[in-house]
């Protein structure tokens, strides 16, 4: 993963505020306050434009066909769309506030399984030509 900057929090750091954002209620009456909802949105957006580049560079090393590798396109289409949104004013309400950042929690998720899966990717061993690897070998 590409070195983070100071603003932007680690792995360790995000995945607690990760479960505590996907915690909240968004119809209970205990929402977070909207300025704590946003510094998450914030962070989120931070780690997961980090993680998103590091998905991009990691996707290079597999096959353009692999299973993970679409996936990974896929994931990262839809953080492109959610990682560059234009930050909520502090005039929004809290409902606004913890969905967007829930949504971005979200996204941190999806980015990690998807690098997950491009990790086991990468890890499987190329077969000589002609013998084929993984599910589609299995359902010849």
């Amino acid at each position: 993963m590409a070195p983070l900057s100071v603003d932007t929090p680690d792995k360790v750091e995000v995945l607690p505020l990760v479960e505590e954002a996907l915690g909240w209620d968004l119809d209970g009456a205990e929402l977070p306050s909207i300025s704590e909802a946003l510094d998450l949105a914030s962070q989120f957006t931070a780690y997961g434009r980090v993680v998103a580049d590091d998905l991009r560079a990691q996707c290079q090393s597999i096959p353009s066909d692999s299973d993970a590798r679409l996936g990974a396109r896929a994931t990262l289409s839809e953080a492109n769309a959610r990682l560059y949104l234009k930050p909520l004013a502090v005039t929004t309400t809290p409902r606004n506030a913890a969905a967007r950042a829930q949504n971005l929690a979200r996204m941190v998720q999806a980015l990690h399984r998807a690098t997950g899966r491009v990790g086991e990717e990468q890890a499987v061993p190329l077969c000589p030509e002609g013998i084929e690897r993984g599910p589609r070998a299995a359902s010849s």
